[in-house]
């Protein structure tokens, strides 16, 4: 029991050599205490700062007795693949939990051709007096559970291309117009999928003296919106996540974006605040790599001109007239 008790604290590479049934004929190499600062955590203390995380892997390998005869660097798996597919995985998206990261990074160790088991242990370091951490065993031959995702994330198969959408941008005039479903029922029966974008209602939303209690504030109001215009046509469907944008896509469904997820999770975030709502939706845009971004109503500011621009979306505006 003892012994048991040691190796569930010991470190990966000691795992690998205590559960591998024919350890002495597989190699491991290990990486020990990469440390990074990282954005993560599912609590509202968690986000808009970082925290330190500890990646500890060992990775069973097919045997590098050949390159370790011709001393040949391309024939092994590189320390640096482990490192870069930890970055790779944190570069993607900010994720709320450690077992979704745990199950990306070991996916993204697993496709290189040397790999055939990993142990990975990942840890927070800086949220108490004590570390705490998820350990995931994953083999490239078996049968792994799907990764854990935020979305309950359904798996997209091969040949079910995300086609590009139009995203259509409403201001509060548009919203109100008698001609809303006609003009849905046009936007809708081009081939591209339909999403609409809008901004915050008329009137003042709450001031907070907090800037990231702010954001939220005003991106729930650009969602509170959404709803009214989801009132206003009952094929109009609000949706805040990545996937159920995906699926609504793929069979046919007109969505509503609704920011905050979106904007709150993403690593490589849009400059646009959320009260700049157009040049957010050129973002957003962007991001759904849209065929073309609409802005029904509004002058186009400089700001969502620059947006749309970054993000490689053709821009046209109609006045409602």
């Amino acid at each position: 029991m003892s012994n048991d008790i040691h190796l569930a604290f010991a470190h990966p590479d000691e795992r690998a050599a205590a559960s591998s049934a024919d350890a002495a004929m597989r190699d491991r190499i290990s990486v020990r205490d990469y440390v990074l600062e990282v954005e993560i955590g599912a609590f509202q203390v968690e986000r808009g700062t970082t925290q330190r995380v500890r990646f500890n892997v060992a990775v069973e390998v097919v045997s590098a007795a050949e390159a370790a005869a011709l001393d040949d660097v391309d024939r092994v798996l590189s320390y640096d693949k482990v490192t870069e597919a930890i970055d790779a995985v944190l570069a993607e998206e900010r994720l709320n939990l450690l077992e979704t990261l745990a199950e990306r990074v070991a996916d993204r160790i697993l496709a290189e051709p040397q790999a055939l088991r990993v142990f990975l242990r990942i840890e927070k370091i800086d949220r108490g007096p004590y570390a705490l951490g998820v350990e995931i065993v994953r083999d490239r031959a078996g049968d792994p559970a799907a990764a854990a995702s935020d979305d309950a994330a359904a798996i997209t198969a091969p040949d079910e291309a995300i086609p590009h959408p139009r995203v259509v941008f409403l201001d509060n005039a548009a919203i109100a117009d008698p001609r809303l479903k006609g003009r849905i029922d046009a936007w809708a029966a081009d081939s591209a999928p339909l999403i609409l974008a809008v901004g915050p209602a008329e009137g003042p939303a709450p001031q907070s003296a907090a800037p990231l209690a702010q954001r939220r504030i005003d991106l729930l109001a650009i969602e509170q919106n959404a709803w009214v215009l989801a009132g206003r046509d009952a094929r109009c469907i609000v949706t805040g996540t990545r996937t159920e944008l995906d699926w609504a896509m793929r069979h046919g469904q007109i969505s509503v974006w609704a920011p905050s997820k979106m904007v709150l999770d993403a690593v490589d975030g849009p400059d646009a605040s959320p009260a700049e709502a157009v040049a957010l939706a050129a973002w957003f845009a962007g991001l759904m790599e849209a065929e073309e971004l609409l802005v029904v109503g509004p002058e186009l500011p400089a700001a969502t001109t620059a947006a749309a621009t970054t993000a490689a979306v053709p821009l046209r505006r109609d006045d409602l007239s």
